[in-house]
């Protein structure tokens, strides 16, 4: 009887036990539930609120898009998107008016072929088909939204405006300069002129001895071919820059030069150095201008050096299109200060003369589409130096390397010069 008395106690125990254990571990498990529904309505509260911002975002987004679309439609200048592999992918109507359509899907170097015209001596600008003129900007590394990959914005400005008033503006100062060299040429030419009558008027006396015959014509000579050089010099720069192109010989061209100077130097002790490096012979340009230039530099250095000195003249080529023309003497040189306006018409620091025989030099130089520089040193000489993209490819290549693009260079720089 005690035995299952003690039993049953110990079962009542162990009942007690568990329902202690059972209500300690619900209790655990509310205070679980309760703070999981807390971290819940946490995370609610920040996802909502994420959405939100995001939301913010997105409309931040498309009005900042619409505003930059609506600021790229009124834009004065076209736009062009390439992406990395040269296509079109946008643009704006400004581009489609300037570049026709279709345009968007397009190799950008399809459309140049198709709608821009290169123009000459300037890369930048480009001619449209409505004969309208454009600066041509590239920026390159776009970098694009939805991937590493980069591409480039093509910018296209309307210069028409801007390059007819410059025209006109150039009109009006060459005009201006034309007037002023009149009156410059008036007393230069009736100078020699005079000088030239009063031999000539001697020439038929017949007390006029063959010695001083000689020497009275070779006088009338030099008067007559002075006349020559500065009617040339007005001719060329009334021209300016606009002169025709042909092809012609480099080595005629150079014995043109040294049969002058020797007429000019008559018995002086000038030694003139020609040197020519180059293997091409056939150049495009204008002969006559050329070395109309070209003689004025060789004057100006055998009229620094008097009687006695060297001047030497060297062609050499730079690459396959361009040469350089080196004259050199060793006279007194030219001030530093002066050498920056030997270039400006009418400028001289000579007692006769019209100032005009640099400014010719770096005018038909530029018609080439080359540059012209000068450098001096006060008692070791002066040295200009010509840049002139003047070799002929169409000479210069063999059969095999003919290519129709250089054929069009060839014939597109006949036309703009």
């Amino acid at each position: 009887m005690n035995t299952h008395n003690t039993q049953k106690k110990q079962k009542t125990e162990q009942l007690t036990d568990a329902f202690r254990i059972f209500n300690e571990l619900s209790q655990n498990l509310s205070v679980s539930y309760q703070g999981l529904e807390e971290q819940v309505a946490k995370l609610h509260g920040e996802l909502a609120f994420a959405h939100s911002e995001r939301l913010k975002t997105l409309e931040e987004k498309e009005k900042l898009a619409s505003r930059l679309e609506k600021i790229l439609a009124a834009l004065p200048a076209g736009v062009i998107v390439l992406d990395v592999d040269g296509k079109v992918v946008d643009c704006n109507a400004v581009a489609t008016d300037f570049l026709g359509e279709p345009l968007v899907g397009l190799d950008w170097f399809d459309v140049v072929a198709r709608s821009l015209i290169p123009v000459f001596g300037n890369p930048h600008e480009r001619q449209l088909s409505n004969g309208k003129r454009v600066n041509m900007t590239v920026s390159r590394d776009l970098v694009c939204s939805d991937s590493a990959d980069t591409g480039q914005i093509i910018l296209l400005s309307d210069v028409s405006e801007m390059r007819n008033l410059q025209d006109m503006l150039n009109q009006q100062k060459q005009l201006s300069a034309m007037g002023e060299m009149v009156a410059s040429m008036a007393h230069q030419v009736r100078t020699p002129l005079a000088t030239a009558i009063l031999y000539a008027s001697q020439m038929s006396n017949p007390a006029l001895d063959e010695e001083k015959r000689q020497r009275f014509s070779q006088k009338i000579l030099e008067r007559l071919q002075y006349l020559e050089r500065q009617v040339n010099d007005m001719l060329i720069f009334a021209k300016d820059g606009r002169l025709a192109m042909e092809t012609f010989s480099l080595a005629e061209l150079l014995s043109h030069l040294r049969e002058a100077v020797k007429e000019y130097t008559g018995s002086g002790m000038i030694d003139l150095q020609i040197i020519n490096d180059v293997q091409n012979d056939a150049m495009l340009g204008n002969e006559n201008a050329l070395r109309g230039a070209l003689l004025n530099l060789l004057n100006n250095a055998v009229d620094a050096l008097g009687q006695v000195g060297c001047v030497q003249i060297s062609v050499t080529q730079l690459d396959a299109c361009n040469l350089r023309v080196v004259v050199k003497d060793d006279g007194p040189g030219i001030a530093k200060e002066l050498c920056q306006r030997v270039f400006e018409p009418f400028f001289t620091t000579k007692s006769y003369g019209t100032g005009l025989g640099l400014a010719v030099v770096d005018s038909v130089v530029k018609a080439h589409g080359g540059h012209v520089s000068v450098e001096s040193v006060l008692g070791q000489g002066t040295v200009f130096t010509l840049v002139l993209p003047c070799i002929n490819q169409a000479y210069s290549l063999l059969p095999g390397g003919f290519s129709g693009k250089n054929h069009h260079q060839m014939e597109m720089r006949h036309e703009t010069v």
